[in-house]
């Protein structure tokens, strides 16, 4: 039992150093509130590591000379070259607070105010929106992608075997079935990482609301002042926040981390709205196939293809905010390409083949 808790106490030690690191780059490459908050959150994570520092030295543990990880040093480097917005996802994995200053202006100014009322439920109605949105915007684009490419693969077949519709229909059955697994397996993967990782930080939250709760308000405070709450305000908010044991860990991980627990959905659940948006748009230009063999199918299955692609250009463009003909004729134009090239490649192969 002690080495375990030596253990412990060393990963927490080298996870704040780490964290204070990690800190370093983002002060470095920010300006303003945004870097004066990031130095005195790396000032606290050393002050911390020193605290776990002590504590090995009363358990008569060595205290082990601090060099970042192969992992850190790679995110530093691509903090400099890539900026924190693209980053978000790893550094909250890596335990780097303040992250939610990233969000977008107005969401930021909403959660505050909504702290100043009810901090339980500070970010919620924003983060709804953002969930609900997503989510539509998500299932637009994963129909989008099941269409182009299996539009792709059934035009390309045709292209060297326009005179065996089963071959093509097989292909795109086929394409419909392998493209909605693979993006199933993706998707589960992706939020089942997610869920993964928000687990361990709010675990982690939690340990250290309990044994360090104003350092937790601290951190927190420095959060809401970057996002222009007054001082003697952030403090307020920050102490109801960390002293509520309900809603609190949520809290935390929204304005700390950059986490959103509302966000976090089944990974079976994500998985298979990912396998119904694909085969959804995979089956557009296999409906013909399946319908009729007529020497006609090819053509009608490049009709129904184009319109189904301004359709869903157009309903594009309420995400991109760009002008809805332009994305519906930019849509299709794409589509067509890549299906132009795979019906060039395929009647090469059958050619050469033949």
């Amino acid at each position: 039992m002690p080495d375990q808790k030596i253990d412990v106490v060393r990963m927490s030690f080298e996870e704040e150093r780490a964290s204070a690191y990690l800190y370093g780059a983002m002060e470095s490459v920010e300006t303003g509130a945004a870097a004066a908050m990031f130095a005195k959150l790396r000032k606290a994570s050393e002050a911390q590591s020193e605290i776990w520092a002590e504590q090995l030295r009363s358990m008569g543990a060595a205290v082990p000379a601090f060099r970042p990880s192969l992992r850190a040093r790679v995110v530093r480097w691509l903090l400099f070259r890539l900026g924190p917005r693209r980053m978000l996802p790893v550094l909250a994995g890596m335990k780097v607070r303040g992250l939610s200053i990233y969000s977008t202006r107005g969401a930021a100014a909403a959660t505050v105010e909504e702290a100043l009322a009810s901090p339980s439920t500070a970010g919620e109605k924003w983060h709804r929106a953002a969930q609900g949105g997503g989510a539509l915007r998500a299932a637009v684009f994963g129909m989008n992608d099941g269409l182009v490419s299996n539009a792709s693969l059934i035009i390309g077949v045709a292209g060297g075997a326009a005179d065996q519709p089963e071959v093509v229909l097989l292909a795109g059955v086929a394409g419909l079935i392998a493209g909605g697994f693979s993006m199933a397996a993706g998707e589960y993967i992706s939020v089942a990482t997610q869920k993964e990782l928000y687990e361990h930080q709010i675990a982690l939250e939690k340990a250290e609301m309990a044994v360090f709760p104003e350092e937790e308000i601290e951190e927190l405070a420095m959060v809401y002042e970057t996002k222009g709450l007054p001082r003697d305000q952030a403090v307020a908010v920050a102490t109801r926040i960390v002293n509520d044991p309900v809603n609190g860990l949520d809290t935390l991980a929204r304005e700390e981390l950059g986490l959103d627990p509302a966000g976090l959905s089944s990974p079976v659940a994500a998985a298979s709205a990912s396998f119904a948006a694909f085969a959804v748009g995979a089956l557009i230009p296999l409906m013909p196939y399946l319908v009729t063999r007529a020497p006609a199918t090819l053509s009608l299955t490049v009709v129904v293809t184009e319109v189904a692609l301004l359709l869903v250009g157009a309903v594009m463009s309420l995400f991109t905010g760009r002008n809805m003909l332009w994305s519906a004729l930019r849509m299709a134009l794409i589509g067509s390409a890549a299906a132009a090239i795979t019906f060039a490649i395929g009647r090469l192969l059958g050619v050469s083949i033949s």
